[in-house]
């Protein structure tokens, strides 16, 4: 009997120190698919920086909420001149950077400036090109004026780029990243993860979870494996859709299904023969079916579209007819620019997935039309440097995630080369037009003129689909900029 009262005890002590420690749990271990090429989003086109660090260890002056609204940041309240022309920024008090240092207005001045200046490597660098002077008005209050009014500069200064860094840290900031965030940098495991520890001082409510990793797995069926074996908890945009079914079946996950910003494109380099002649865009564009591309690469998760611009948008036009899938008009135009036999080009493809299948995919279809295209894989910071920055390449595929970005398109010297001063005038008109209906029919012909001179290839809008352990809640289901924002994440009781 007091073997079996014993054994009862240790039984009992057991599973209550087994319950206990669920609920003691404070860490999260988030599954990425890309990992970063350095840890500075000011200067960078890698969505993957912005993934791991945003408002989590970097912040700006305003910042976006999880249904895309922007949001105070640092600044707690701003006024507005009469002339739309200068923006008057009240910062938050007690606000301090990761390395002790205090978050004031001269922090301000250095990040707007740095990110506009001359030199700039900032990859949005076009966000802050009204800006004519950012001003300190004492410790905790800034002016910024602007060339002309800006009816986006609230949604361009929620950007990544446009986040907040102090003069003391920048000569580092690519490996040792400091910002005044909810989550301070910890370490980096080159190949392997990120991880990062709770703020203590942080100005405003303190996260739920003391640590956080990000673990860096890029093939899909190890990421599938991780998600079984429990060793994530959460793999955000889940890069296998074809077991996302077994997970919706599962109990111990849940399978969130988004909308992200991600325009999916065939980029084309409208200033390299062949695809400097329209004919040859256009058969591009008609040799693709999108539809079996969302198929085949997303297992039907993506919404097809015509024009560089998000379906949920209320300022979407629907213009996929415009580039119906038809090869034998594709022939045809080719044969009118000259390529009745075809030609060949690269086919220069980043590591997502959709990337990597939906390129084989395309590549067949292009195939069918004479048009032969050389794939090759790369990693990223290959991809930064051969297709965005040095424009060596024929065809790439990638998703711009950036939020409301139609305006690349105004830019000559942007990796596919479009320039159209029509195009660009028709952008500067938008940037000081605030009267929505005037914008709304602008924006409605900024995505026309693009799908007619068919710039690119355009696909579909990428989905945001997360396998998330049951139990773990508020991990955003869309995705209005690209971040994984933990600051509201915890562990359910």
């Amino acid at each position: 009997m007091q073997s079996l009262i014993a054994a009862t005890v240790v039984t009992l002590f057991t599973v209550a120190s087994t319950v206990a420690a669920q609920a003691q749990r404070a860490d999260a271990i988030i599954g990425l698919q890309l990992e970063p090429p350095h840890l500075d989003p000011t200067s960078a086109a890698a969505g993957a920086i912005d993934q791991v660090l945003y408002a989590n260890v970097f912040e700006g002056l305003t910042r976006f909420g999880p249904n895309g609204s922007v949001q105070p940041g640092l600044a707690a309240s701003w006024t507005i001149s009469d002339d739309g022309l200068s923006y008057t920024f009240q910062l938050r008090e007690g606000v301090i950077f990761h390395d002790g240092t205090t978050f004031e207005s001269s922090d301000v001045v250095f990040s707007l400036d740095r990110a506009r200046a001359e030199d700039s490597t900032n990859a949005q660098k076009a966000l802050f090109a009204g800006i004519e002077g950012v001003e300190a008005l004492g410790d905790s209050s800034v002016r910024i004026d602007l060339a002309a009014p800006q009816g986006n500069f609230l949604f361009n200064l929620a950007w990544g780029d446009a986040v907040m860094v102090a003069p003391e840290s920048i000569e580092d900031i690519k490996n040792l990243p400091i910002g005044t965030g909810a989550f301070r940098f910890e370490q980096w495991r080159r190949g392997d993860q990120i991880s990062l520890s709770r703020n203590a001082d942080y100005w405003g409510e303190a996260a739920s979870l003391e640590a956080a990793t990000f673990k860096f797995i890029s093939e899909p069926t190890a990421a599938y494996a991780a998600m079984l074996a429990g060793d994530i908890d959460a793999f955000y945009s889940y890069p296998a859709p074809e077991n996302l079914a077994q997970f919706e079946r599962d109990p111990r996950f849940t399978v969130l299904s988004g909308n992200t910003e991600g325009e999916t494109i065939l980029a084309m380099n409208n200033q390299q023969a062949p695809f400097d002649d329209i004919r040859v865009r256009k058969a591009v564009s008609h040799a693709i079916d999108r539809q079996a591309i969302i198929d085949g690469a997303m297992f039907g998760y993506g919404t097809p579209i015509g024009s560089h611009f998000a379906p949920h948008n209320p300022d979407y036009v629907d213009l996929t007819a415009n580039a119906g899938f038809d090869p034998a008009l594709a022939r045809e135009l080719l044969a009118q620019a000259g390529y009745a036999e075809g030609f060949s080009t690269t086919l220069k493809l980043p590591p997502p997935s959709y990337a990597r299948r939906g390129g084989e995919i395309i590549a067949a279809q292009l195939r069918e039309v004479g048009i032969e295209a050389e794939i090759s894989f790369l990693e990223w910071a290959q991809w930064l440097e051969q297709v965005f920055r040095g424009y060596d390449y024929g065809l790439t595929i990638v998703s711009h995630t950036e939020p409301m970005d139609i305006n690349i398109y105004a830019r000559p010297d942007y990796y596919f080369q479009y320039d159209n001063p029509d195009f660009q005038a028709l952008m500067e008109t938008l940037a000081v037009e605030s009267d929505p209906a005037v914008r709304s029919a602008l924006l409605a012909q900024a995505q026309t003129t693009i799908a007619k001179d068919f710039v690119n290839g355009y696909l579909f809008q990428l989905a945001l689909t997360s396998v998330v352990d049951a139990k773990l809640k508020g991990i955003w289901k869309d995705a209005p900029t690209q971040a994984v924002d933990l600051t509201g994440v915890r562990w359910a009781d």
